[in-house]
């Protein structure tokens, strides 16, 4: 092979130009090896299709009118998006590629059927999306391999028929979208199965359903009947639909209550435009009597930590007849009952439930089993379970506010009118006289100008003096007696003639005796 790359070998075979790129690689390789290094040679990456878009986990391929699907996907993604094509066909076991797929959009192609393998290895996809194909029905067999399936998008397609198993096995199953289609009949038995309860949203408007079974969606559990969308259809009218509607609107479902004038019935099989918003235009079912399935649920309220049973009066043979509950959380409660033996189902259709919890109030819902399909409701009962009230409740709370009110006003008045010295008819006396000399002379200020100087050797003193006295003894005629001291016992001393004066001219004011001049 190495002779072959020579000059002289190939000048006759090849041109001179294609034979000198070769003996490049020869002299290079056989370089590498001189130096016993091997050369690396690295697979290539496996690409994105040409036709579309790719990133970390996402494949895009939409609008490129493709009429296949792209052989080389990447494995990683975890979402395919194929709308707006032109596919007509899904080959078996395509998803192999994608094993951790999760959601796929197949939506605005030209499908029109399935083949029983074309979504094997896809047991992680949740979200599948056909809405706006060619499907004509939903068989069995097209998507029973999708185990994790939670939402299902078939609107907009030309489906007549759903085959009664056609969502048996898939138990994860929430969201089914089958609106505008072509619809005239819907097994609504097949999602009574104790693997469907998780289902929330059941989309069947803008069909062809001409009738309703009301028995049996008055068996569905609570969480299907508030998803279960049934507008614009030309449903034959009749007293227990518009019964069965106004009670759903009455508890508040989605279903009844977002889309309230879109309900319509039709009055007359043979005038097909004779559709009337029966919700909305109600008059003409004034006459409709309450039925069975109308009664509101029985109360029925309990204490905490209390055994008690529930019971429903049946005719049903006990023979061929198996009975079934529904919990407030939507869980299916069979004989003999669940994991934990808190609630207990015996043979007779009694429901007996063990020191209730706060947690177990709600509306437990009875159901008689005649066959496989044949669901029959038998009562509903509204359990509350409360804390019982604590021994000494004497008042309540309006009354003990009310008492309290009272109390504060008395209070009031009682400040108002019996604080003493407040009720100045009741608080003022007449007070002993006395004579205010005695006040007025132990505090008195006597104001006194000596002459500027008191001797040779002291100085000035300050033009006023303070005069101590001693406790009043004794008064006479009005006037003041004062006990001098020592320093004042001569009559003639000129303070002490300063000081009679001012004592004199005190008693003048306070005296009763009128001053005549």
């Amino acid at each position: 092979a190495a002779q072959s790359l020579l000059p002289g070998t190939m000048s006759q075979q090849a041109p001179t130009d294609q034979l000198w790129p070769r003996v490049v690689k020869l002299l290079l390789l056989l370089q590498l090896c001189a130096h016993g290094r091997a050369p690396h040679i690295s697979p290539l990456p496996r690409g994105c299709p040409t036709t579309c878009i790719c990133t970390s986990d996402l494949l895009s391929c939409s609008r490129q009118m493709l009429q296949h699907v792209p052989h080389a996907l990447p494995p990683t993604a975890t979402t395919l998006d194929l709308s707006h094509n032109a596919l007509t066909q899904l080959h078996d076991r395509w998803l192999a590629a994608v094993p951790h797929l999760e959601a796929l959009h197949i939506s605005h192609n030209q499908i029109k059927d399935l083949s029983p393998q074309a979504f094997h290895n896809a047991s992680y996809l949740r979200h599948l999306d056909m809405s706006s194909n060619h499907l004509h029905a939903v068989e069995t067999h097209y998507f029973d391999t999708l185990v994790s399936l939670e939402e299902l998008l078939l609107y907009n397609n030309c489906i007549t028929r759903v085959d009664e198993n056609a969502f048996t096995k898939l138990s994860g199953l929430r969201k089914v979208y089958l609106s505008w289609n072509n619809l005239t009949t819907f097994p609504f038995h097949s999602v009574q199965g104790l693997g469907n309860y998780s289902l929330r949203t059941l989309d069947l408007s803008s069909n062809s359903l001409s009738s309703i079974p009301v028995e049996q969606l008055a068996a569905l559990p609570e969480n299907i009947r508030n998803g279960l969308y049934l507008h614009n259809n030309p449903i034959r009218c009749s007293c227990p639909l518009y019964l069965m509607l106004q009670r759903w609107k009455q508890r508040g479902f989605s279903s009844v209550k977002d889309f309230f004038e879109e309900h319509t019935c039709k009055v007359s099989d043979n005038v097909p435009r004779s559709l009337i918003k029966f919700l909305k235009y109600n008059h003409m079912f004034e006459n409709c009597s309450t039925g069975p399935e109308d009664v509101h649920p029985l109360p029925f309220p309990v204490m905490v930590g209390q055994t008690f049973l529930l019971a429903c009066n049946t005719s049903l043979p006990a023979a061929a007849t198996t009975y079934m509950w529904i919990s407030p959380h939507h869980e299916p409660i069979k004989h003999p009952g669940n994991s934990n033996r808190s609630l207990e189902v015996y043979h007779n259709g009694s429901l007996k439930i063990a020191e209730a919890k706060p947690w177990d109030s709600g509306v437990y819902v009875g159901l008689a089993i005649n066959s496989p399909h044949n669901f029959s409701r038998l009562c509903e009962v509204n359990v509350t379970v409360h804390y019982p009230k604590p021994d000494g409740e004497t008042f309540s709370t309006g009354l003990t506010t009310l008492l309290g009110c009272i109390v504060s006003l008395v209070l009031v008045l009682i400040y108002l009118y019996l604080t003493p010295c407040h009720c100045l008819s009741c608080c003022k006396k007449p007070a002993p006289l006395s004579p205010p000399q005695e006040c007025s002379a132990q505090s008195s200020i006597l104001s006194t100008t000596p002459p500027a100087t008191d001797g040779p050797n002291r100085k000035v003193s300050a033009n006023k003096h303070v005069v101590f006295l001693e406790p009043i003894r004794e008064t006479q005629n009005g006037k003041i007696r004062l006990a001098l001291g020592e320093d004042f016992s001569d009559p003639k001393h000129p303070k002490v003639l300063q000081l009679k004066s001012d004592s004199e001219s005190i008693s003048s004011v306070f005296s009763d005796t009128p001053i005549v001049s």
